[in-house]
């Protein structure tokens, strides 16, 4: 057998998410299909970060064992198969025992909020015309850093061990159309992404208090934060592995 990654990107609109799910359409549902079209036999995907319905990728990855070895002249089959909404763009040998998520080292997340209407990224980015103050987001961003413990940004429900992350990044960026933000983490929770943009915009309209948003992470408790942020306004950018485990094709 041969062990690829494939490279993903994929605008998540008219998807129940990334990974497979019973009596859903999902991004790995339709990379499966594509696959056993071409391969004539089918072939089993593992996610390397789940991401929900309504959530965007620039870069995602599976992999995958093949019965033989993967022909690159395929991955213009592939693609051309797939909806247009969902692109293959790349594919990596590695090793027989490399594991997409297990082996990633960190997962990169850009936030996207347009502060004019804009029927041409109303798909793409969360529309909120408040003001905002850009010092006291940049201050929560900068808490969110200093800590570990995100039990009060997980959703319930979520089969984990624990909910301690590393954050490498995170911090806003204001543009001509809004803002975002960019967070990097060795791993995020269910729902964390948006529960901490939701409760950050709180904080940038005066509507909680840098000491409040200190607190939520102290209580541990995921009721007192805000999940609204909508899904469409969220990307993950990359997902980053260790120097020499990817060798593309």
């Amino acid at each position: 057998m041969y062990r690829y990654f494939i490279e993903v990107a994929y605008k998540g609109t008219n998807y129940s998410g990334f990974q497979r799910q019973i009596n859903a359409i999902t991004v790995e549902n339709k990379v499966e299909e594509a696959l056993q079209k071409i391969f004539r036999y089918p072939v089993s995907l593992t996610g390397s970060s789940r991401t929900d319905a309504g959530v965007h990728a620039l870069q995602n990855f599976f992999h995958a064992d093949f019965e033989t070895e993967f022909p690159i002249e395929k991955l213009y089959n592939l693609n051309a198969v797939l909806p247009t909404d969902i692109v293959i763009k790349n594919i990596y040998s590695v090793a027989e025992q490399a594991h997409c998520r297990f082996d990633a080292i960190a997962r990169e997340y850009k936030y996207f909020i347009a502060t004019q209407k804009n029927p041409f990224s109303q798909d793409s980015a969360y529309y909120y015309p408040y003001p905002l103050r850009f010092d006291l987001l940049q201050k929560a961003a900068e808490i969110i850093q200093m800590n570990t413990d995100f039990t009060s940004f997980s959703k319930q429900h979520t089969q984990v061990n624990n909910f301690i992350c590393t954050i490498q990044k995170s911090n806003w960026i204001e543009t001509a159309e809004g803002w975002i933000y960019h967070v990097q983490a060795n791993r995020f929770l269910r729902g964390m992404v948006r529960g901490l943009v939701a409760t950050m915009l709180q904080v940038g309209r005066g509507k909680m208090s840098i000491f409040n948003f200190e607190q939520i992470f102290a209580q541990k408790n995921h009721v007192l934060t805000d999940f609204s942020a909508p899904a469409h306004g969220l990307f993950l950018v990359s997902v980053h592995y260790p120097e020499r485990l990817l060798t593309i094709l």
